[in-house]
């Protein structure tokens, strides 16, 4: 069952309570924190992809940077820098917009959206967070001369490469799929397990795939999410740290060392992630400046003025 992770306080009243579950692994892998349900599949979303990213280059993606290696990784928020490596990435490899497969939408970013808004003009694929996820996996089915049409299929061999890896980091038992948002397969892992994958990407050598995209996204946390997202604000924040947000209140992360996290929110608000993942860090003897240590309660407003904040239950760990 799960428990009560985070509460929101207004006027010193208590608002609401965010249930959900959470897991710490030391650095050989055992358990240190368990709350909750955290051996029973979820869909950790795109907290997947560094796990994808790994399969892409295991399949034969050639990033022509860490830029590019880092979008490929991402759940953007659609600002110039993000839309401008995707477009690059799809005319390096000799196709357009036309080939991507994720549905059309608008930027995430407000500022962004308004400048599309404002213009008139239409929602495209490559807004989509997920863009640069499906340039990368057409190039690999470019370098490979596998179908293009049809790598959203299960049965494709670019995606049978995303299962068999996602179940070799993860070691998680293979389980029925199911539909992400932007229409790829999406595999159920455990929180347990998931955090076994990020502390297996954080300690892989520099050889690796695994270490290659551990590494893109620390060096560039903007590209892998965007202005003001959770992953933006951790990562340049605690050195070292590997961490991936997924939709629907999901977060993976792992420390330099190998100490690894997973946690998810019953009810997928989004708002209890952020002060809920910065008190687990405080707890696992991140030093923060005061800046950063604001990161752990979130302002809730009334009028204009800080009324309250969002914060992780006081003793939950």
């Amino acid at each position: 069952m799960s428990v009560e992770l985070v509460e929101v306080v207004r006027s010193g009243f208590r608002e609401c309570v965010h249930r959900g579950s959470l897991v710490v692994l030391a650095p050989d892998g055992t358990t240190t924190l368990s709350l909750g349900e955290v051996h029973t599949p979820i869909y950790p979303r795109s907290s997947n992809k560094p796990m994808q990213a790994v399969a892409l280059l295991r399949s034969g993606f050639a990033p022509g940077s860490s830029e590019e290696l880092a979008i490929a990784s991402a759940s953007h928020d659609a600002e110039p820098e993000h839309i401008e490596l995707v477009e690059k990435l799809l005319h390096r490899i000799g196709l357009d917009e036309t080939y991507l497969l994720c549905p059309p939408d608008l930027p995430a970013n407000e500022m962004a959206r308004a400048a599309v808004l404002v213009t008139g003009k239409p929602r495209r694929a490559v807004y989509m967070n997920c863009s640069g996820k499906h340039a990368a996996m057409l190039a690999a089915c470019v370098a490979n001369d596998w179908p293009l049409d049809s790598y959203l299929d299960p049965t494709h061999p670019l995606q049978q490469m995303v299962i068999e890896t996602i179940a070799e980091l993860s070691g998680e038992p293979e389980s029925e799929l199911g539909i992400d948002g932007c229409g790829l397969p999406i595999i159920p892992v455990s929180l347990t397990n998931l955090a076994r994958a990020f502390s297996t990407l954080v300690t892989a050598n520099g050889d690796t795939p695994e270490h290659r995209v551990a590494e893109a996204i620390r060096m560039h946390p903007h590209l892998i999410s965007g202005t003001s997202r959770d992953d933006a604000r951790l990562m340049p924040a605690v050195p070292g740290l590997l961490c991936k947000a997924g939709a629907d209140g999901v977060h993976a992360g792992a420390l330099p060392d190998g100490t690894a996290f997973a946690l998810k929110i019953d009810d997928g608000h989004e708002r209890a992630r952020l002060p809920l993942t910065a008190a687990l860090l405080h707890r696992l003897g991140v030093t923060w400046s005061e800046d950063h240590a604001a990161l752990a309660s979130q302002p809730v407003f009334g009028g204009g003025a800080r009324v309250g904040t969002i914060r992780a239950i006081p003793g939950v760990f």
